[in-house]
């Protein structure tokens, strides 16, 4: 590798890095991505008012804060041409807080959670966590008291899941099998400790050097939310800068404090939470950011370049802000209706011209486990995009799209992979699918290799993060000139 485009490798892992360590929910993640879009000189859309879209500028808009859509408009773009998408989603397997989370038991203060998708979760345990999330926060009084959403991270550890120490179960290697309802539980704290802390606030010394009112502030503690430790919300009062009476409700989930980092005695590996699915959601903004950086760089653009990240893929989309909502429709909807005052059917002749590419990490071969994968189907790290089959369509990828996508590839000489689960597995699915079916759009599935998908802690190859971002790149420049070659159903 070149000395220029190691430097720029260089760059595109360290900024993937960060944007990692900035979204370690699907709200921060949309919350990070909503950023880089304003400065890029995207406009930010309310779905609630109408829309006055312009050909050559650039939107995006949020639902629920956890699925964001952006897109920019060609500048030869008119009503019935159609959209050039990668699809992703912005949430992971985690553990989220029960609605009532306050467990005490044998003199420990422990925080209830329950499971979100299908996490590897024995590798939860001895991990150093903590929580992330949003607040609902009351704000103002009395005729003036309106409600926000906050995020909300506390950054250092506070929370851990211990093991059974091997002495207590001796064969716990034999199998170590988690019940997701008794063993699953983080411990926040000892009773004793937080009661002596209690006593501390109470009869402590106040602002000033004089004591503080112990019937007031023991007022206060009896109007605060029984359902959560009164130690937890206090902690995360303090770090949304609010009092704990004045946290309504919030959707928090256990996070890992170890930062992503580029590793391995090559460095060519990056270790971190949540690469399922925030490298495709990286690489896929990364790339619609720089294919529309140049007022130049729509002049010629007869479609709209679009990426959707979507939330709820790992619990199977199914929510008003998943893939199986009517999201995409909508956004294709509203696009296309902006540009046009007929009754025509613009809409429908638009989605059968264009294109989704639903972008989700693969599994890349297991040296350990060989005979997981069939011989002529082992993707590889470094061995570039991943493109995904399955005849019973639990992926989306047909001849046509593959053909798209792979032809993509050979034009700017990227690496390209294929795979098939074996026949005596069972194979997951994508938001591929789902778009295909409820949109009636091309779609091919793709992903970059990884190893422990699903883990706290997985891996990917800094070699794939450059090739999915410059597949997608390329995906977006070239997508309007070859599909112009290409007859089907004519």
């Amino acid at each position: 590798m070149a000395g220029g485009e190691q430097c720029e490798t260089s760059f595109l892992v360290s900024d993937f890095i960060n944007f990692l360590n900035a979204s370690p929910t699907a709200f921060h993640a949309v919350d990070e991505v909503k950023r880089r879009l304003e400065n890029a000189g995207f406009e930010q859309l309310s779905e609630r008012e109408d829309w006055k879209l312009q050909v050559g500028k650039k939107y995006f808009f949020t639902r629920n804060y956890s699925t964001i859509v952006a897109f920019a408009i060609g500048e030869q773009y008119v009503a019935g041409n159609g959209f050039h998408i990668v699809g992703a989603h912005t949430d992971s397997p985690c553990l989220k807080l029960k609605p009532v989370s306050k467990v005490a038991k044998g003199g420990f203060l422990e925080v209830g959670v329950q499971t979100y998708g299908s996490g590897l979760w024995h590798t939860w345990f001895d991990r150093d966590l903590t929580v992330a999330g949003r607040l609902i926060v009351k704000e103002g009084k009395d005729d003036s008291v309106s409600y926000s959403h906050r995020l909300v991270r506390i950054e250092e550890p506070i929370m851990r899941i211990p093991t059974l120490a091997i002495h207590l179960e001796r064969g716990v290697n034999d199998g170590f099998k988690v019940n997701t309802q008794s063993h699953l539980v983080p411990v926040l704290g000892t009773s004793v400790k937080a009661e002596l802390n209690k006593v501390v606030a109470e009869t402590g010394p106040a602002e000033g050097g004089g004591k503080s009112d112990g019937k007031k502030f023991n007022e206060k503690r009896s109007t605060e939310n029984t359902k959560h430790h009164s130690l937890l919300l206090q902690l995360l009062a303090t770090q949304a800068g609010c009092e704990p009476d004045d946290i309504c409700d919030f959707e928090l989930q256990a996070c890992d404090t170890q930062p992503s980092i580029v590793a391995g005695a090559m460095k060519e590996f990056i270790f971190s939470g949540r690469l399922d699915n925030l490298c495709m959601t990286f690489c896929s903004l990364k790339a619609l950011l720089d294919a529309t950086s140049s007022k130049s760089s729509l002049e010629d653009e007869t479609g709209v370049r679009m990426v959707a990240l979507f939330d709820h893929e790992e619990v199977g989309s199914n929510s008003a802000q998943g893939a199986g909502s009517p999201v995409m429709l909508d956004a294709l909807s509203r696009i296309t209706n902006s540009f046009t005052s007929s009754d025509s059917k613009f809409l429908e002749k638009a989605i059968q011209r264009s294109f989704l590419v639903s972008a989700d990490m693969a599994h890349a071969l297991h040296p350990n486990y060989m005979d997981k994968h069939e011989e002529n189907h082992q993707p590889k790290l470094h061995g570039g995009l991943v493109i995904k089959h399955n005849a019973n369509q639990r992926y989306a990828t047909n001849a046509v799209t593959s053909f798209i996508f792979r032809e993509i590839a050979k034009m700017h000489d990227l690496p390209i992979q294929e795979f098939v689960v074996r026949n005596d597995m069972a194979c997951g699915s994508t938001i591929g699918p789902i778009l295909a079916s409820g949109v009636g759009i091309r779609t091919v599935d793709v992903g970059a290799p990884q190893l422990s998908m699903h883990s706290i802690r997985e891996m990917c190859a800094v070699d794939d993060v450059k090739h999915s971002y410059e597949h997608f790149k390329a995906y977006f420049q070239e997508f309007s000139n070859l599909d112009a070659k290409i007859t089907i159903d004519i």
